[in-house]
């Protein structure tokens, strides 16, 4: 799993590429962890090469947006395709993330 941050003049913009497993989780929340308290900039989340998601992906993803909120902040969620989605509907987390 390969995770960028790039910080732009009011966001964060992550780019998630490959399988956030198990395995890839912990070294993914160590990479994501300053966007827990993302200080009032957006996070724009690339989903476009995000092949699979586990359970343990969806923790770290609902504790950055926790982190957002309660700074004012969103998190939106990119390029999200089809089989990920369908993670989304299943755990009810569509109506938790905003996408585009």
């Amino acid at each position: 799993m390969e995770t960028t941050i790039n910080l732009t003049e009011d966001k964060y913009v992550v780019t998630l590429n490959g399988e956030f497993d198990t395995a890839a989780a912990a070294e993914v929340e160590k990479t994501l962890q300053p966007l827990y308290s993302s200080n009032g900039h957006d996070v724009i989340i690339d989903c476009s090469q995000l092949e699979y998601i586990a359970s343990s992906g969806l923790r770290i993803l609902i504790s950055i947006l926790k982190g957002a909120k309660a700074s004012g902040s969103r998190v939106v969620l990119k390029n999200v395709n089809e089989d990920i989605m369908s993670v989304f509907q299943l755990t009810g987390f569509v109506n938790i993330f905003e996408f585009e």
